[in-house]
Order: C-alpha cells, then sequence, then structure tokens
C-alpha cells in the first residue's frame, strides 16, 4: 500500500508527473499480488488478474491528458465482467442474490436517474448508451459478489461501484474538493477487497 499512498499524495498535491507512475504502478502490483497469492479457488484466481489488466489499462486511458473516457469506460466494463466471473465461479446462494437484485437494482436506479438525466442537461446523450451498459455490468458485478457470500469480495465490489459513481458524479454532476482524494481511495481499497478475497 504504500505505492498507493505515493497516489493518494499525489492527488492531493495535483502532482500529474507522479500520479501517471503511481496509479498504474499500484495495480500492477494488485495483478502481481492476485497472481502469487495462494487463493482458495483458482479459477476465480485467474479471471480476477484478467480483470485487474483491464483495470491497468482503464486507469491509463484516464490518465492521459487527451480526452480518453470512452476507451477507458471500455476498459472497466470488460474488468467489470471478468470481476463478475470470477465471483459467479464460486457457490453461490439463492438467498443471497435474491436480496442482491433488490438492492442493487434499487441503487443503481436511483443513481442511473440522476447520471442520465445529468448527461442530457449536458447535451451529451452520445454517453448514455455506453454510460447505461457500464452500470448494468458494473452492477450485476456487485450482483455476483453478493450472492458469492464473499465478505471481503462484496466490500470491494461495492467500494468499486461506490469509486466509480463518484467519478461520474464529478465528470457530469458536480465537482468538489473532495472527491479526487476518495475517488482513488476507495479504488485501491476496493483491489484490496478483490484480491485478499481470493484467500
Amino acid at each position: 500500500m504504500a505505492l498507493a499512498a505515493v497516489d493518494w499524495w499525489a492527488v492531493i498535491r495535483g502532482n500529474k508527473i507522479v500520479e501517471y507512475v503511481c496509479k498504474p504502478g499500484t495495480a500492477t502490483l494488485f495483478v502481481v499480488a492476485a497472481a502469487l497469492i495462494d487463493a482458495n479457488d483458482t479459477r476465480a484466481q485467474g479471471w480476477l488478474v484478467a480483470a485487474l489488466v483491464f483495470s491497468i489499462a482503464g486507469d491509463v486511458f484516464l490518465m492521459l491528458p487527451r480526452d480518453a473516457f470512452l476507451p477507458g469506460l471500455a476498459s472497466f466494463a470488460v474488468a467489470q465482467v471478468l470481476f463478475a466471473v470470477s465471483f459467479a465461479v464460486g457457490d453461490a446462494s439463492s438467498l443471497r442474490l435474491v436480496i442482491a437484485l433488490l438492492l442493487v437494482a434499487a441503487t443503481s436506479s436511483i443513481l442511473a436517474r440522476r447520471f442520465i438525466g445529468a448527461l442530457k442537461r449536458l447535451d451529451q446523450r452520445n454517453l448514455v448508451p455506453p454510460i447505461a451498459v457500464y452500470m448494468a455490468v458494473i452492477s450485476a458485478m456487485v450482483v455476483c459478489a453478493i450472492a458469492s457470500g464473499n465478505v471481503l469480495g462484496i466490500i470491494g465490489a461495492v467500494l468499486f461501484m461506490a469509486s466509480d459513481s463518484l467519478i461520474a458524479e464529478e465528470r457530469f454532476v458536480q465537482q468538489r474538493r473532495w472527491q479526487p482524494l476518495t475517488i482513488i481511495v476507495t479504488y485501491h481499497l476496493a483491489l484490496t477487497g478483490f484480491t485478499l478475497g481470493l484467500m
């Protein structure tokens, strides 16, 4: 987490050069940790490692000086599908699945109305379809995490959704000073939950 802490410092200070190194660097360390950890389920481990690789691609696209939001969104969409599969290969409870569907559907509908409404107000209707698709896949990932019963995985999934919701809030609704740091901290904690959840 030392490299992650340096990344948090870079976000606070607005030091883009350090952030360009530390953000993908931190995600790369998560890939290594997830690949080397003594996992309970090697199938879940393989899918998770692949998801983390796509997360690195998403990190890089979203950091570029030019606007590469859509490629970044696409990379993270693939990552969410892979994260979902990593949870789905385990044992799922029907009761947890029903509870997850109800909770996530309610939360996602609220967020969808907020963000898609903001896109329409900003006259960025071209972003509505990709944002809607992304919200669907990250919602599916959270549902799979809850259904799996993996406590650390569930925490990671919820934090990932919170981090991405803050990105949408900052980009499309309203910018606040505390958002950048909160986004990166919740993101790194989410990856921590995913990785430790393999044990």
